[in-house]
């Protein structure tokens, strides 16, 4: 099983990579959706992820109630400065719950289809941790085409709101 630091590095680079993309876009095109069917914003993604983060790590592995509202994670927008500041702070939260975490314990509270014997390889907190980081770099891939596309639009051709 991966240490603590190198699970953490994976993460992060993840994350940094994630920051990185919505602060180079701006707040104008961080905010954009391409114009595709079901189609993202950067602020969008990077949203999610944080509630990703939350809900596995915290809810899921430890117990921690943290409030997720995950259609509104989809709906989510605003200026870029205030997002980069939350994604710091969830990963200093991502930090302490994986240090609290126990790889081979049960996760505290599975959701409703870890319970019924779907995806059993989550109800453990290893797995659960597992799961945090195959979303991160889903979305970072997720990301970097979405901003390929914006970047790639002729001038003034604007995509969707985000």
């Amino acid at each position: 099983m991966l240490d603590e630091a190198t699970y953490l590095g994976f993460c992060e680079r993840a994350l940094t990579s994630m920051t990185g993309i919505v602060r180079e876009l701006g707040d104008d095109l961080a905010n954009e959706r391409p114009d595709l069917p079901g189609a993202n914003s950067p602020y969008v993604i990077l949203t999610h992820c944080l509630g990703v983060m939350a809900y596995w790590a915290g809810q899921v592995n430890l117990g921690r109630d943290v409030g997720r509202d995950r259609p509104a994670e989809f709906r989510a927008s605003g200026a870029v400065a205030p997002l980069l500041e939350r994604a710091s702070a969830a990963l200093e939260q991502l930090r302490a719950d994986v240090s609290a975490a126990d790889p081979a314990a049960s996760a505290a509270a599975p959701p409703e289809d870890v319970q019924r014997g779907e995806d059993p390889w989550l109800r453990t907190q290893g797995g659960v941790l597992l799961h945090v980081y195959e979303e991160l770099a889903q979305h970072l891939g997720q990301l970097e085409i979405t901003r390929d596309v914006l970047r790639s639009r002729p001038a003034g051709q604007g995509g969707r709101s985000g």
